[in-house]
């Protein structure tokens, strides 16, 4: 005869699985809601208009000039007309430039002349740069003292059309005998040099 023995199972180890289950599931639900919380949060923070100063209406116009190039120079130039009602002082114009070999760009104050405008009144900028050492650029602000100075810009004064002067080559060489025939024909053979 054949006996079959049956282990008992313990009920110790499936217990411990189970809560050890049900501890991983509330802590991975907790985890979702504390993210989801955190998202709602987040999301109405970023949805809640926040308050926006209104834009201050320009003060001055400028007007920026194509740059000129003067032999191994360039210069870059334009003008500043203030346009509101009170008077502006210490005006300078900030260019950034961006330099040739690394490309970095660097940023110089161009004082005006005159540095203070009456109403109406406008201002030159000029600025004198090595042409090799600098490749681009731009207008970055307006200050008044170390403040800044709203402001809109346009186009100024554009670089005057290149002046190619004009030569006459003359073709060394002797002319054709007839007007019309080819130099160089089967029936007029030539050696092309």
């Amino acid at each position: 005869m054949i006996e079959i023995h049956e282990e008992k199972r313990s009920v110790g180890p499936m217990v411990l699985a189970g809560v050890a289950a049900l501890l991983v599931t509330t802590l991975i639900f907790g985890g979702y809601t504390l993210l989801r919380r955190r998202h709602a949060e987040t999301s109405a923070a970023l949805s809640t208009p926040a308050v926006v100063e209104a834009p201050k209406p320009p003060k001055a116009l400028v007007l920026v000039d194509d740059a000129m190039l003067q032999g191994p120079n360039t210069t870059i130039g334009g003008t500043v007309k203030n346009t509101s009602n009170e008077k502006l002082q210490q005006l300078s114009v900030e260019l950034e430039l961006k330099r040739r070999k690394d490309g970095v760009a660097e940023t110089r104050l161009v004082s005006l002349t005159p540095a203070d405008l009456d109403p109406g009144q406008e201002g030159r900028y000029s600025l004198e740069v090595r042409a090799q050492d600098y490749g681009a650029a731009r207008l970055a602000g307006v200050k008044v003292g170390a403040s800044p100075l709203p402001y809109i810009s346009a186009q100024g004064q554009k670089r005057p059309p290149e002046r190619l002067e004009s030569k006459t080559v003359t073709v060394g060489g002797r002319p054709s005998g007839k007007r019309g025939e080819f130099l160089n024909s089967p029936d007029n053979p030539a050696r092309v040099p």
